[in-house]
């Protein structure tokens, strides 16, 4: 596995893996890679000749108050299980090789950048977008690889290859889970034993919604107000929000129609978990 380091460096290793008419495959991750990241390269490897990953703890996606100094940071770690996995070239450049001389330009999806996670964390998204298109531009992947589990990430990114034009696929891929239920994220690791047991809420909180959505529920705040009710009984996890919602505009639905995502965030202590699931009439 090639290690990259600079923008000059990652460039030519990746021209050099299309060389011969190859498809490029990257994997942009902040490293703390568990099997839901893992799950990410497998599938990059299924569909692609070569494969990049990409770490980076990106610091314009986080609030002021949020958790990039704590973020977890295991790149040794890391870089085993990638080798293990195959990947042929790994980008992780410092802060300053990404952002030299500060954050003045920008990427931003107006619009769809406000909605579920953008609303509840102003800015995130415009940073996603940002560093999300320096990678495409750097790297030029055929095909880019993306975890379900961050569906109105996906949304955004989708929007944003649309309407710059970006010659590259996005691929959608499965919520990996705990044996327990729980969607594996890197997140996971702040939580102590008994916050973990009650992070549980968020999946059984889907669960009832799809529940009543089987037994022929349509409409949404109905659904939504069950989905409420399971966390009512977990007082100690504050609900973010609990949202029905078009995949591609992330805007709300009233009636259950056509694919729709269930998508669900809470404070679990001082941990914020996202988690959802697609509802096919």
């Amino acid at each position: 596995m090639k290690i990259c380091a600079t923008i000059p460096e990652a460039r030519a290793a990746c021209r050099d893996a299309r060389a011969n008419r190859k498809r490029l495959g990257l994997v942009p991750t902040m490293g703390a890679l568990h099997e839901g990241h893992l799950s990410l390269v497998r599938a990059a490897k299924a569909q692609c000749d070569a494969v990049a990953v990409s770490i980076f703890v990106n610091p314009t996606q986080f609030g002021p108050t949020e958790d990039l100094s704590k973020y977890p940071r295991q790149f040794d770690h890391d870089c085993r299980l990638l080798e293990k996995e195959g990947v042929e070239i790994l980008f992780a450049p410092p802060v300053e090789e990404i952002y030299p001389g500060g954050e003045v330009t920008w990427v931003l999806v107006e619009g769809l950048s406000e909605k579920l996670d953008g609303r509840s964390r102003p800015g995130h998204f415009r940073g996603v977008t940002t560093i999300v298109s320096k990678l495409f531009h750097i790297l030029e992947p055929e095909a880019a690889f993306f975890g379900q589990k961050d569906a109105a990430q996906l949304a955004v990114i989708r929007r944003m290859v649309q309407d710059l034009n970006f010659p590259v696929e996005i691929v959608a891929c499965p919520i990996v889970r705990e044996p327990d239920g729980l969607a594996m994220s890197s997140r996971n690791a702040y939580l102590n034993r008994e916050e973990r047991g009650r992070a549980l809420v968020l999946q059984r909180s889907l669960q009832h919604a799809q529940q009543e959505f089987q037994t022929g529920e349509r409409i949404a705040v109905k659904l939504i107000y069950a989905a409420k009710e399971v966390f009512a009984r977990e007082p100690k996890v504050a609900l973010d929000y609990f949202e029905i919602v078009d995949p591609d505009t992330l805007d709300s639905v009233e009636r259950i129609s056509q694919k729709t995502l269930v998508a669900v965030a809470a404070y679990v202590g001082s941990t914020r978990l996202i988690d959802n699931i697609v509802l096919n009439p």
